[in-house]
């Protein structure tokens, strides 16, 4: 198991965030907006779900499952089913149950055995999964992460038929505040359709002839559930609660055109102790922050041109320059009073320039030069998910520079010859003088 270094914390935590760790990013754009201890790895428990979801999607959209696939339960999920200690929906051996219904039980309602179905779903077994769980946590940049099963659980509840290959009996998942908000970003941004999913607070589960479960979200964020408000814009994502992780959440929430993703990992109230309502508190506080405190905005438009740099010159073109400038609007994450801390700076593509620092003909209309990057010059600035230090947008010519036939470049070139004659000859004339 993972251990939480005991200088592992920030000395400075502006939120008073109660939790071994946490964080906030802006969605769109994945800045961090707040931070604490977010690169230990520690216990997830059910966020592990998010994964699952996240490798679903994927295998719907490659078109290797189907939402109306049928899924025939195998002992293993059976038995896992009906133990009540454990979140779960009953699922029975002489029924045939729908992707989207076993999807739904796992999104909502955090079902454990459901879960274990859709992994042996898409991999044939849970030990598989398990594999393609680690596989893709790495594809995404995770880091941080171990992924032992399916669910999240603690793999002494699976009453022997974990999967041994990637853990011993009493281990669970773990993942670090960023890794789990990395997940979060990319469930968000690659498969927006699952926030229509994770909203849903209540869904009834038909586990057989006359046997109907009742399904309330484990997001009690969501704005009809008991710590939701109706303006609050909560809708998603995952909890997660062993005795190993302690009470966990992965939250998303939109206001006034801002989404924002956080992470709290073993939230507890002012005494430490964890409670039903601490991970939804210490969520709230650090949603309130961000939508108090910061704003996305776009300071410079779409086909902005720096001044002093509007151009740049190309050799053996039919024209001797190109004008350039933004492809797309820059939008930044900002906090309140610091619109005026940001300066752009151009920053050219080398490969593109000759040793002169020239552009060579011919030059396509939209073909990237560079990146017009805004530079922070304030004083506390933690960054963005993936490290980079600042946001940019792609700089482009503004339009085509054919290459200038034999003849135009000969007579350059004899411009250029009788140029640099007469250059040395006023200057030999001025010598007498």
């Amino acid at each position: 198991m993972f251990q939480l270094p005991k200088s592992a914390f920030a000395s400075e935590d502006i939120l008073d965030v109660h939790a071994n760790a946490a964080i906030v990013i802006e969605a769109s754009t994945g800045k961090v907006l707040y931070e604490k201890n977010a690169d230990t790895a520690l216990g997830i428990a059910s966020m592990s779900k998010m994964m699952t979801e996240y490798i679903l999607l994927e295998s719907i959209k490659d078109g290797k499952v189907k939402w109306d696939q049928e899924y025939t339960p195998s002992d293993y999920v059976v038995k896992i089913s009906h133990n009540t200690t454990l979140s779960n929906v009953p699922l029975r051996k002489d029924m045939k149950y729908k992707i989207i219904d076993l999807y739904h039980a796992m999104a909502i309602y955090s079902a454990n055995a459901a879960t274990i179905a859709i992994a042996e779903t898409i991999a044939g077994s849970e030990t598989n999964f398990v594999k393609m769980m680690n596989e893709q946590a790495k594809e995404l940049g995770l880091k941080d992460y171990k992924f032992v099963n399916s669910t999240g659980l603690n793999n002494s509840d699976l009453q022997g038929m974990y999967p041994k290959k990637y853990g011993g009996p009493t281990e669970e998942n773990v993942m670090s505040a960023r890794a789990a908000a990395k997940l979060a970003f990319h469930l968000v941004n690659d498969h927006p359709e699952m926030l229509k999913t994770s909203s849903i607070p209540k869904m009834v589960f038909h586990a057989g002839p006359g046997e109907n479960i009742n399904m309330e979200n484990w997001n009690w964020m969501l704005p009809s559930l008991i710590y939701g408000s109706k303006d609050n814009g909560v809708d998603g994502l995952k909890t997660g609660t062993t005795d190993f992780a302690g009470s966990c959440f992965t939250g998303t929430a939109k206001r006034n055109g801002m989404r924002v993703i956080t992470v709290v990992l073993n939230a507890t109230d002012g005494k430490g102790h964890s409670t039903k309502s601490s991970r939804f508190d210490e969520t709230k506080k650090m949603m309130d922050y961000a939508f108090s405190n910061f704003s996305v905005k776009e300071v410079y438009p779409k086909n902005y041109q720096i001044s002093k740099h509007k151009t740049l010159p190309v050799l053996k073109g039919k024209e001797k320059s190109v004008k350039i400038n933004t492809q797309e609007p820059l939008q930044l994450v900002v906090k309140n009073g610091e619109e005026k801390n940001y300066k752009p700076v151009l920053v050219l593509d080398k490969k593109k320039l000759d040793n002169d620092g020239n552009l060579v003909a011919p030059v396509k209309k939209n073909e990237v030069v560079g990146k017009l990057v805004a530079q922070y010059k304030g004083s506390h600035d933690l960054g963005f998910l993936y490290g980079q230090k600042s946001a940019s947008v792609d700089v482009v010519a503004a339009n085509d520079v054919d290459k200038a036939n034999w003849f135009v470049l000969m007579m350059r070139g004899i411009g250029h010859f009788f140029s640099g004659i007469w250059g040395s000859v006023t200057s030999t004339v001025k010598g007498w003088f």
